[in-house]
C-alpha cells in the first residue's frame, strides 16, 4: 500500500523505531462440566487476562501493552473453543490506531475456531482511528456445524469530544466466516486516502464518524430480528438469512460520534449475547 500522505522514514531512522510484533493464543475445552483453559500463549505486547467466573462462558480480556498501533505494527490473536465450550472475548479498552509516520500500515489479524455445539463471542471495544492512520484488519472464523458465533467490530474516525477529525488515512477491513467448511459470510471494506470526504457521501455514513457491524451466526437468528431493529433504529439496519441451513443475522449501525454509537451498541450486544450479557469491561 502506498501511503502517499506520509513519506517513509530514512533507513537509519526506521531502524531506530521499535515496532510491535505480538501474538496471543487461547484454547479452551469443556471439562468437568464447564469451560476451562487448555492452552494460553502470549508474545510481545499481546497479553490475555481471564477474569474469575463461576460458570460458563469463560471470559478473556485482550490487552495491547504497547498502548496502541502505528505504521509497521503487527498484532495477531487466535482463539479456539472446543466442542461444547463457550468463550467471550473482549478488550481492556478501545484500540487506538495512530498516524502512520513510518510509511507502513498497522495490521491486526484475528482467527476464531469453534467446535460442534460450542460458542464464541468476539466483542472488542471500539477501534479509534486518528488522522493519517493506516490500518488493515483481518478476521477469519471457522465454525463447526451446530456452533454459534457473535462477532462485533466498531470503528470511530476521530473523537469529536476531543476535537479530532480524520481527514486522510487508510482503513481496510476483511471478514471471512465459514460454517461446516462452507462460506457463510464475506465482506471487504476499504476507505482512503480521503477518509472524511468519502464517509460524508450518502452511500457511506452521510458525514457520521462512527460505525459498527454485528454478525450472529447460529440457529434461530430470525427470532431476534424485530428486537434488533428496535435497538438499531433509523441510523442503520438489520437483516437475516439462512445459508446452507445455518442462520445469519447482520446488523450495521452508524452515529455522529463514538458515544452515540455505544448507546445502541451496548444494549444490542447485551441482547444477542444471551445470559452472558455484556463483558465486564464494557460500559456507557
Amino acid at each position: 500500500m502506498n501511503l502517499a500522505f506520509s513519506p517513509p522514514l530514512p533507513d537509519a531512522d526506521r531502524l531506530k523505531s521499535q515496532r510491535v510484533c505480538a501474538r496471543g493464543l487461547l484454547t479452551v475445552r469443556r471439562r468437568g462440566g464447564r469451560t476451562r483453559i487448555e492452552r494460553l500463549s502470549q508474545e510481545g505486547a499481546a497479553k490475555i487476562r481471564m477474569p474469575r467466573t463461576d460458570a460458563d462462558p469463560l471470559e478473556a480480556v485482550l490487552i495491547n501493552t504497547a498502548g496502541g498501533l502505528t505504521g509497521g505494527d503487527r498484532l495477531a490473536w487466535e482463539m479456539e473453543a472446543g466442542v461444547g465450550s463457550s468463550l467471550v472475548v473482549t478488550t481492556q479498552a478501545s484500540e487506538k490506531v495512530y498516524r502512520a509516520s513510518s510509511g507502513q500500515q498497522a495490521e491486526t489479524s484475528v482467527r476464531l475456531s469453534v467446535g460442534e455445539g460450542g460458542s464464541v463471542a468476539w466483542l472488542p471495544q471500539e477501534t479509534i482511528m486518528f488522522d493519517r492512520a493506516a490500518f488493515s484488519r483481518r478476521l477469519d472464523v471457522e465454525l463447526a456445524m451446530g456452533a454459534t458465533a457473535l462477532i462485533a467490530e466498531a470503528t470511530v474516525f476521530g473523537r469529536s469530544a476531543m476535537g479530532e477529525r480524520v481527514e486522510n488515512g487508510f482503513f481496510r477491513d476483511r471478514w471471512r466466516v465459514s460454517c461446516g467448511g462452507r462460506l457463510t459470510h464475506a465482506e471487504d471494506f476499504f476507505v482512503g486516502p480521503e477518509v472524511r470526504a468519502f464517509l460524508a457521501g450518502s452511500a457511506a455514513l452521510g458525514g457520521a464518524a462512527a460505525m459498527a457491524t454485528v454478525l450472529l451466526v447460529g440457529d434461530e437468528t430470525e427470532s431476534w430480528l424485530d428486537r434488533v431493529r428496535e435497538i438499531v433504529g433509523e441510523e442503520g439496519g438489520a437483516s437475516t438469512w439462512s445459508v446452507g441451513g445455518t442462520g445469519k443475522l447482520l446488523a450495521r449501525l452508524y452515529a455522529g460520534d463514538g458515544y452515540g454509537l455505544r448507546k445502541r451498541l451496548v444494549p444490542l450486544l447485551g441482547l444477542l449475547n444471551g445470559r452472558a450479557g455484556l463483558p465486564k469491561c464494557w460500559s456507557l
